[in-house]
């Protein structure tokens, strides 16, 4: 059987490799890295995680993300599999050892007898056979020049940051705290997951004041920096409000100050465990686009960061993505090219898991064809049909821009004997997913 060639091995490239194995269709997964670096990969590994370590909530009943990692694991993804392998605690959030979790999936598909890995740039669209592009944001600049000129326009473009890291016996524990904000989790130390340290009001003031004065990261000619609202820098959310950040990354409630319980902090920064060893950790939320000598000076300023070392600084990177509403159609092929098909973040999805979805789509999708059937996209009623849905077709093609999964693009539960409130409501939309995910796994 002629295989299906994956250009990239990020999330949504390794999750598609694996589901076309898993159907017995073999793969040929080509890879840029080491060979070729990217500004943000640090490593050769498959699946490399960039800016977060988070796979956000894991709540299946309440939470649509939640709901996306019930409906991955129902299929057998590999990337959600090898995310529980790693989980560290994080509250309610699923957060991993980033490259425990990456050398297990690069393990995992370079052991499949039917995965044959290329290392090497692809710089042109191919004509034969059958394909899946899944570069993510740091698409290559001469493979995104062969897209733009095949589809006829430009590709959209936004700027993602990334938050920096820091050395966790570099924290100031007699000033910071360990507590998951209201003591979410259900042992200890998921109660006790994040790193907290306070700030006053004028500690936070003079801290805001640092960081619009900070000399920040400049723009190429010709470059507008769009951002996804997801996934904002903290300077262009100042720049919204002074008191953004209290209500965002920093907002002080659900949390005690165990050094001082009667005192209540005007601002709270987090920090989230980012390795299984419990060395280092994200500033959560902390995506910066201040140079680098601005943020060390910045960040020390927060109180039990003052003598903080950083294994990472934060940065910011181009982000491509396609008009896939106008160029995708519902199997997730070009129109003009049907045997190319896009996966992960490059289809217009933002997020890790959004990303693997699009992967597990994709790859499910092409090895029916390769294997004579057609498989058609979950129902729009499960967060993938919903995703999928939105991007190929759901989205204003004009307004389009990067959407992670949630509750508003779910057709709405009809309510029976008047109105749902919130707490009926979202387990009424992710009962009915896993019923209707259920339905469409069964009839592969």
């Amino acid at each position: 059987m002629e295989p299906i060639h994956i250009i990239g091995a990020g999330l949504a490239g390794s999750e598609a490799a694996w589901q076309i194995t898993r159907a017995g269709v073999p793969v040929v997964l080509h890879e840029m890295r080491p060979k070729v670096e990217t500004f943000a990969h640090k490593s050769g590994d498959f699946a490399e995680m960039v800016c977060s370590n988070s796979f956000r909530s894991d709540d299946d009943e309440n939470n649509a993300v939640g709901q996306l990692h019930w409906e991955m694991r129902a299929a057998g993804g590999l990337i959600m599999a090898m995310a529980d392998r790693h989980k560290l605690p994080a509250g309610g959030a699923l957060a991993v050892d980033r490259d425990a979790f990456s050398a297990d999936v690069t393990a995992a598909l370079r052991a499949e007898p039917l995965v044959s890995v290329e290392e090497g740039e692809i710089t042109e669209l191919p004509q034969d056979g059958r394909w899946i592009i899944a570069t993510g944001p740091l698409t290559s600049a001469a493979l995104g020049a062969a897209i733009r000129a095949e589809t006829g326009a430009e590709s959209l473009a936004f700027f993602d940051a990334i938050a920096p890291i820091v050395y966790a016996d570099s924290i100031d524990m007699d000033i910071a705290w360990r507590q998951s904000r209201y003591d979410k989790g259900e042992t200890e130390e998921e109660r006790t997951a994040y790193i907290n340290c306070p700030m006053t009001k004028p500690e936070y003031e003079a801290f805001i004041d640092a960081m619009l004065a900070a000399e920040k990261a400049e723009f190429h000619e010709g470059e507008t920096a769009g951002y996804f609202d997801g996934c904002l820098p903290i300077e262009v959310m100042t720049e919204r409000g002074r008191e953004t950040l209290r209500h965002g990354p920093m907002k002080p409630v659900g949390l005690t100050n165990a050094h001082k319980p009667e005192e209540k902090p005007y601002a709270v920064v987090q920090l989230r465990r980012d390795n299984a060893l419990g060395t280092l950790y994200n500033i959560v939320g902390f995506q910066t686009k201040m140079k680098y000598g601005a943020q060390t000076e910045v960040f020390r300023m927060i109180p039990g960061l003052q003598n903080a070392q950083f294994a990472r600084l934060g940065g910011i990177h181009r982000n491509t993505f396609l008009n896939s509403p106008t160029l995708l159609d519902d199997r997730m092929r070009l129109r003009a090219r049907p045997n190319l098909r896009f996966a992960g973040q490059v289809t217009g999805v933002e997020g890790y898991v959004e990303s693997a979805a699009m992967g597990l789509l994709a790859g499910r999708m092409a090895a029916a064809e390769a294997l004579g059937r057609d498989l058609a996209a979950p129902p729009g009623t499960t967060a993938m049909g919903a995703l999928i849905h939105h991007i190929t077709g759901g989205a204003e093609a004009k307004t389009f821009q990067p959407m992670n999964v949630n509750f508003g693009l779910f057709p709405p539960v009809e309510a029976k004997g008047g109105r749902r409130g919130r707490k009926d409501r979202y387990p009424a939309y992710t009962n009915r997913a896993k019923d209707d995910f259920r339905a469409w796994l069964a009839v592969q």
